[in-house]
């Protein structure tokens, strides 16, 4: 077949910091889906994209052209309002885990399509696989039921949606071009809107464990997602949360599980509670459901029946024993003080290493493995206190675990007090 445009044509327009039509944006993701435009040629535009960005119209319609290229699910035969929540990734973020059957406890669907953990953020679908029996992978009738039936699940997305969107992820990530604002903003809202949640809440972590380090990059992200759910007619909210120390008190796959169960259980680190409640409300504000009280449902056990309900319709056993490393090993605090930082990235990379994470997204994870923190900045310490506990099945692991937290906690003077805001700011 002839084709509409000439790939090259695309490029030099990027690279000379032009603007392209809606008509070269379609042609041009269907091109690649197809194989028409080949990867370096990807490559190049995206490299462009990175380095002169793109105005909010091109965004959008980049975005709808990714949506085009695949599936768009419909749940409007619920009955119900749905809402849905995405992060942008971080250490300890077990926030999903909570947060789906809380929001569903007031008639509010929640279709949560979720990932996999790469490098030293943690994917929701490796800490659910550590409960025995449990499944990520639903087709669109039993997730349609489930809504139906439990009024939420946290599943796979299936390879229907935004198939242009898998293609154009694994090209950035080995072309130095995953950091590209309206690359990152399309692939995330591309899968949600194909997703056909009614409303969406977006959590923009900003910090050192966090993909933006500061908080101008995750204001531009978070005003751009916005644009384009608004754009979509999804009703789109995004809170910035800090990110530069972990979530909770735990970062692996069985131990979030385990905290998260606590949460749900009215107990739990205060910094998830918070986070948890504050989203939930986002969720059922956003979805008409304004005056609820998530707090409440987590205290009077609703939000785990709900959550006992959800893992069992995906095969889990919610009673069961999770698994638990082989190996621990403990670090101490170096001294008497105030625990001032505990930097997310370097207990992230811990993890990672002791085998909570994985490089590839072939490789395999261990449930057991992880990182336990015993305290948290604010807390004070004294020397010889266990500070964490690392776990592994895989001893030989330990040492570059050590070496990833070498700088990562700084004890002060009693009488120091570490800025500790967890919610930074609000985009709608």
């Amino acid at each position: 077949m002839t084709e509409a445009f000439d790939a090259v044509d695309i490029i030099r327009i990027k690279r000379d910091r032009g603007t392209l039509t809606p008509e070269q944006i379609d042609w041009t993701i269907d091109a690649y889906t197809r194989g028409a435009v080949a990867d370096e040629q990807m490559a190049a535009l995206n490299m462009a994209i990175l380095l002169n960005g793109m105005d909010r119209a091109e965004i959008s319609r980049w975005t709808a052209a990714m949506i085009a290229s695949g599936e768009r699910l419909d749940f409007s035969s619920l009955g119900r309002p749905t809402s849905d929540k995405h992060s942008t990734g971080g250490v300890g973020d077990k926030i999903t885990l909570p947060l789906a059957p809380l929001v569903a406890v007031f008639g509010v669907a929640v279709p949560q399509l979720s990932g996999r953990g790469l490098g030293h953020t943690g994917g929701t679908l490796d800490k659910l696989e550590s409960i025995p029996g449990w499944r990520a992978h639903l087709s669109n009738d039993e997730m349609m039921r489930q809504l139906g039936d439990v009024g939420a699940v946290i599943c796979a997305a299936g390879t229907g949606l935004a198939p242009a969107d898998k293609k154009l992820y694994a090209l950035r990530d080995v072309t130095g071009t995953v950091e590209a604002i309206p690359l990152i903003a399309s692939s995330i809202m591309s899968k949600k809107i194909a997703e056909g949640t009614g409303s969406l809440i977006l959590d923009v972590k900003v910090g050192t464990g966090a993909f933006m380090k500061t908080r101008e990059d995750a204001l531009e992200l978070a005003r751009t997602m916005v644009d384009l759910g608004t754009d979509a007619g999804v009703r789109t909210v995004a809170l910035l949360t800090n990110m530069s120390t972990p979530l909770g008190l735990t970062a692996g796959n069985a131990i979030e599980v385990e905290e998260s169960v606590e949460v749900l259980a009215g107990g739990g680190p205060e910094d998830v509670v918070e986070l948890t409640v504050r989203l939930a409300e986002e969720m059922l504000a956003a979805a008409g459901v304004p005056d609820a009280d998530p707090a409440a449902a987590l205290r009077d056990g609703r939000a785990m029946d709900v959550w006992n309900r959800m893992i069992e319709a995906q095969g889990g056993d919610p009673r069961a024993a999770l698994p638990v490393a082989r190996e621990s090993e403990t670090i101490y605090a170096p001294a008497d003080g105030v625990l001032v930082e505990l930097d997310a990235l370097a207990v992230g990379v811990a993890a990672w290493r002791l085998g909570a994470g994985r490089a590839r997204k072939e490789d395999a994870v261990q449930a057991g493995a992880g990182v336990r923190m015993h305290a948290k900045p604010g807390a004070l310490v004294r020397a010889g206190e266990p500070l964490m506990t690392l776990l592994t099945d895989t001893p030989e692991r330990f040492e570059r675990a050590r070496e990833a937290l070498a700088d990562a906690v700084v004890i002060a003077p009693e009488g120091s007090r570490p800025a500790s805001k967890l919610i930074l700011d609000r985009v709608s």
